[in-house]
């Protein structure tokens, strides 16, 4: 059965760290190394949150103007999405999804890449985009039908992002390496980073 060890370049990145029951505690408490035993099937080592010294730059940047008419039964609705601090890596698997007001009835939208899909029973809208072009940013612009004799809403939709960054940490954590012990055999050594939007909210 494979014992594994684990170092990263930059532990003190780490805060708030919970892990998975087959990591040795107190090895992690006195050396900062991850000593363990896998268990069977895919699993979360550690979960983590970036101490709050060390500062995560927002990889993706939005650009918004929402409005709404008042005494008019019509607003406007526009949306640009582009790349911030993303190391030169692409931004895929955009989504952009908003809960828009009761009084809209619909709206017409023209994206400038991917589909969108406007529900008017749940007056959700979500924005498929796809990967972000630097040289051609996404954009999804248009119309918005008030319900006639509405009153102008109190607050603007709050929209949600979603993507994901291949081959890139946005928390800046590096591994240093990884050691095996415990087989006779020469296993492959990768590794593999990825970055994922959870909770990205933009209040317009």
């Amino acid at each position: 059965m494979p014992d594994l060890t684990l170092s990263f370049m930059n532990p003190r990145l780490l805060d708030d760290v919970s892990f998975h029951p087959c990591v040795r505690f107190k090895r992690w408490e006195s050396e900062r190394i991850l000593s363990f035993i896998p268990p069977d099937g895919n699993f979360r080592l550690l979960s983590y949150h970036v101490s709050a010294q060390n500062l995560v730059a927002i990889p993706v940047y939005v650009k918004h103007g929402i409005s709404f008419r008042e005494g008019t039964s019509s607003g406007r609705f526009e949306v640009t999405l582009g790349p911030k601090q993303s190391m030169g890596k692409t931004v895929e698997g955009v989504t952009v999804t908003g809960q828009m007001p009761k009084g809209v009835l619909n709206m017409t939208l023209t994206p400038s890449q991917g589909t969108y899909v406007f529900d008017p029973v749940t007056k959700l809208l979500s924005w498929d985009v796809g990967k972000i072009n630097p040289q051609k940013l996404p954009s999804l612009k248009g119309t918005m039908i008030l319900q006639a004799g509405s009153s102008k809403p109190d607050e603007n939709p709050t929209l949600n992002l979603h993507f994901k960054i291949q081959q890139l940490a946005i928390s800046g954590l590096k591994v240093n390496r990884l050691d095996m012990y415990g087989e006779k055999y020469k296993p492959f050594k990768g590794i593999k980073y990825m970055t994922k939007a959870g909770k990205f909210q933009v209040r317009t």
